[in-house]
């Protein structure tokens, strides 16, 4: 028996109250923190580095390639969404790469070697690249030695940022051929042993032997023939012994034919061997996988890895094979195309008067006035001025070159008089740069004596600040010195031509040729020309070497060089001036009035598909799914309402999202501005009817917002318009802009609101008025 104390049973009561009480603080001190810790609405619940990204689901496409990469998983689904993820890292496919691997980690969310593949999917972002590979190893208790081997070798490249890359760098080839020699036969080990040395060789570690790297590819291809690694062949002896990589070239899309990437990469090797048209095909190629899948899938065009690039290095090849109307067919689609602030803009968002990332916009503008330019097409430059295709531009540079492609139009048309305005424009260019100077250098003074620098750092300051306003201003007079040279010859006034043409640096060879040779300066017009035309393959170049030769009574010469031409003549447009003034050398050898010679394919290109079977040649947009929602006062809204006028439709995260509230009331003043360009607004919310009424009363004008709100709390509109975080279930922030016609003309879907109104309105007009 124990004893106990008289009062004892009151004073356990006593514990037992004070305890509970404890407990229940303890508990609501967790929920507060739980709160505290809780992400943003539309943020992963899993951290930062999962905010970026894909975030709607995986699915098992057709044509990623053949590869070999077992791990530990149960769950076969995991193991195919892994491999697909392998064959997408081999195509360079790394946003595609990412989604396969976070959907096996969905299925698994215990296999680590998922989170490997998202930490190699993002080498280029190393937040994200640590931060996923800290997930790979909290999940290596149960995996194989092979695959500790793997993650250790990204783990050890991300340990130490702070080492030189190229160590760091020499540290992962280590360890890939540690994976080697334990497992001989791991030939994905050998695939990105390979590519990871051609990748390093641009970052200070020099291949001594390309044959021993060619020699791990061969070993891949011993064992799988078809295996993705053509691409690396293709980097490795591009820019070595490019005709070593022909065998790959002939099949390196066909062994991945759903990624765009690897249709491009022969165009390298074809680009290299001067075989345009067979570049050309291949990036063609690529062009119609990227625009299938991107309105198969609903991704907006510059979000893909390396779409401008390989359809600008499309246009430059149309060019070199005369086909100049596809080329300015494929150039005004890439003007076309939506713009945004993060991927695609022709301008820095916050700085208008400067160039902003190279996308389809800047490309695309580029490769046109480029090719009207080359192909003396001055009618359709005048015609395009006055359209979004050559709109005026708040960049001095661009904006010059674009006057100067105004003015050679004027006088090679004999409009000599409408020339005076364009050039009064250039002084107010100037005008721009030196206002940009000037503001550049005062700035860089405050910050010298705000950071008290030295004499010499505060002149090395000062001297970085202005220089590139220097060449601006070069450019500037460089585009007003093509002018007065178009000016001098109309005015045959050849001392001016002499001091004009020099300073006009920007002018091709092939136009300098044609102004000496008006000036009548016919030895100067064939030097030119004949430098022009010394590269292999180019048909304009040659075409107007012939028309000079011709032009300046070399008949013999003149014949030999259009024999060149018409050996590349298959494709060329016959109706393009350059070659219209090749007629009297035609009908000198008695050919017909279309003299092209019928095109013969090469036979080392491998089994081609049919162009039109990969993909349609344009980006087009794609229909907005229908829906029908209702608001705060029970009124119904669907999209139908909207038929034949355009609407921003902004999906937000609910009442509780402060960030979606600041964004309707960004939003809620430019309303008029939006009903001025005929283009309505509605926001979709995941609150119920209910909570609508809520959200209105937290607008800071503390009056209702001037568009409808509406409710989809069961997010089935979320989800049709991919708003929606398919991995961890939640919904994401989204503005869609919808044509006239029912079209998804423009999107945004982040874990941030879009908040940038004045682009999107002007990003709007814009699209809409194509």
């Amino acid at each position: 028996m124990i004893f106990e104390p008289k009062n004892s049973c009151v004073l356990r009561a006593f514990v037992i109250i004070i305890a509970a009480g404890l407990v229940k603080l303890a508990k609501a001190e967790e929920s507060v923190s739980n709160i505290e810790k809780k992400p943003l609405e539309g943020h992963s619940y899993h951290g930062e580095a999962f905010n970026e990204g894909p975030r709607s689901k995986a699915y098992l496409m057709k044509g990623m390639g053949r590869v070999r990469f077992p791990i530990t998983t149960k769950i076969q689904d995991a193991q195919s969404f892994f491999t697909q993820g392998v064959a997408q890292l081999h195509g360079f496919w790394y946003f595609e790469a990412e989604r396969s691997f976070r959907q096996a980690a969905m299925l698994d969310p215990k296999c680590a070697m998922p989170y490997w593949g998202m930490a190699v999917a993002n080498r280029g972002n190393d937040k994200r690249a640590k931060g996923f590979i800290a997930e790979a190893k909290k999940r290596q208790s149960s995996i194989t030695k092979r695959e500790q081997l793997w993650i250790d070798s990204e783990t050890n490249y991300w340990a130490d940022t702070k080492k030189a890359k190229k160590d760091r760098r020499r540290k992962m080839i280590r360890d890939l051929e540690a994976i080697i020699h334990e497992y001989p036969d791991d030939i994905e080990a050998k695939a990105f042993l390979a590519v990871w040395m051609w990748q390093s060789n641009r970052e200070g570690l020099p291949i001594h032997s390309h044959g021993a790297v060619n020699a791990l590819i061969e070993d891949v291809l011993d064992i799988e023939p078809m295996h993705p690694c053509h691409h690396f062949r293709i980097h490795l002896w591009d820019n070595e012994k490019p005709e070593r990589a022909l065998a790959s070239a002939a099949l390196c899309g066909q062994s991945s034919p759903g990624i765009a990437h690897m249709w491009h990469m022969p165009g390298h090797i074809y680009s290299k061997l001067k075989r345009y048209h067979d570049s050309a095909w291949q990036q063609e190629a690529s062009a119609r996988v990227d625009h299938s899948h991107m309105m198969r899938d609903r991704v907006m065009p510059d979000q893909i890895h390396n779409f401008a690039h390989n359809n600008e290095w499309l246009i430059r090849n149309l060019n070199h094979l005369g086909r100049a109307s596809d080329a300015i067919e494929l150039a005004r689609n890439m003007i076309e195309l939506p713009r945004h602030p993060k991927y695609n803009s022709l301008t820095k968002p916050n700085s208008p008067a400067e160039y902003g990332k190279r996308g389809s916009a800047r490309y695309g503008r580029t490769r046109l006035l480029e090719t009207l330019l080359r192909y003396e097409m001055w009618e359709e430059i005048l015609s395009a001025s006055k359209t979004v295709y050559l709109e005026p531009s708040a960049i001095p540079e661009d904006q010059a070159k674009r006057l100067a492609a105004i003015g050679a139009a004027h006088y090679s048309l004999g409009q000599a008089e409408k020339v005076a305005g364009i050039l009064d424009q250039f002084d107010d260019l100037e005008d721009q740069v030196n206002e940009r100077k000037l503001a550049a250098l005062a700035k860089a003074e405050k910050e010298s004596r705000e950071g008290k620098k030295n004499e010499k750092e505060n002149k090395k300051a000062l001297e970085n600040a202005i220089k590139p306003f220097d060449g601006h201003l070069k450019t500037v007079n460089q585009y007003r010195a093509e002018i007065l040279t178009y000016q001098a010859v109309a005015n045959d006034d050849i001392n001016t031509f002499k001091q004009q043409i020099k300073k006009a640096e920007k002018l091709s060879r092939e136009r300098k040729s044609q102004l000496y040779l008006k000036i009548g300066d016919k030895k100067e017009a064939e030097k030119l020309a004949a430098q022009s035309a010394s590269s292999e393959g180019k048909v304009q170049p040659l075409a107007n070497y012939a028309d000079i030769l011709w032009q300046s009574g070399k008949e013999k010469e003149a014949i030999e060089q259009f024999k060149k031409v018409r050996g590349l003549s298959a494709h060329l447009d016959t109706e393009r001036a350059v070659f219209q003034r090749l007629t009297p050398i035609a009908q000198k050898l008695g050919l017909k009035e279309d003299w092209r010679v019928a095109f013969q394919p090469a036979n080392d290109t491998g089994e081609r598909p049919i162009l039109n079977t990969l993909g349609p040649f344009r980006w087009n947009p794609s229909p907005a799914f229908q829906w029908e929602l209702t608001d705060g006062q029970g009124k119904q809204h669907s999209l139908d309402d909207y038929a034949g006028r355009p609407v921003i439709v902004i999906f937000y995260l609910g009442k509780g999202c402060a960030h979606c509230i600041e964004q309707l009331s960004i939003f809620a003043p430019q309303t008029d501005r939006f009903r001025a360009a005929e283009i309505d607004l509605i926001a979709i919310s995941t609150d119920h009817v209910g909570g609508l009424r809520e959200t209105v009363q937290q607008n800071k004008a503390s009056s209702p917002f001037p568009f409808p709100l509406v409710s989809d709390a069961s997010l089935k509109v979320f989800r049709q318009y991919m708003a929606y975080d398919d991995f961890e279930e939640q919904p994401l922030h989204g503005t869609f802009l919808i044509d006239r016609q029912g079209l998804v003309r423009w999107q945004d879907i982040s874990h941030e609101p879009f908040t940038e109104v004045e682009f999107l309105l002007t990003e709007s007009q814009r699209l809409l008025a194509q």
